[in-house]
């Protein structure tokens, strides 16, 4: 599995957060903006008051791989936090779902590539 660049540090996600744009949808917020580098570095974020460990860990897979299967398909050089939206509940997310919301913000976005 290819290995994806990660935002770890809060400043890195704090600058995201403050200088990029934001798209909302039900159950993700993506937040984007340019890294000036060759590649797209993510970082994932779920609340700790949302649900148990076990829970949040499974929506940050759900996240990654969401983004693993729409990676290559992407433009290079912007850095993503996604947020998950602290009104909806953790417990029955499915990846359909998220794949399909992390499209349409992709799309909205402008940042796939043209064919």
């Amino acid at each position: 599995m290819k290995k994806i660049n990660t935002l770890k540090k809060n400043y890195e996600f704090k600058n995201v957060i403050k200088k990029g744009q934001f798209f909302v949808r039900k159950h993700i917020i993506i937040y984007l903006s340019k890294n000036n580098k060759e590649e797209n570095a993510i970082g994932i974020a779920v609340s700790t008051k949302l649900c148990n460990a076990v829970n949040r860990n499974r929506i940050k897979r759900i996240i990654r791989e969401s983004f693993y299967q729409e990676e290559a398909l992407l433009k290079k050089g912007y850095n993503m936090v996604f947020l998950w939206n602290k009104k909806e509940p953790a417990e029955n997310v499915d990846f359909h779902t998220i794949n399909k919301e992390m499209r349409e913000i992709f799309e909205d976005a402008g940042v796939f590539e043209k064919n």
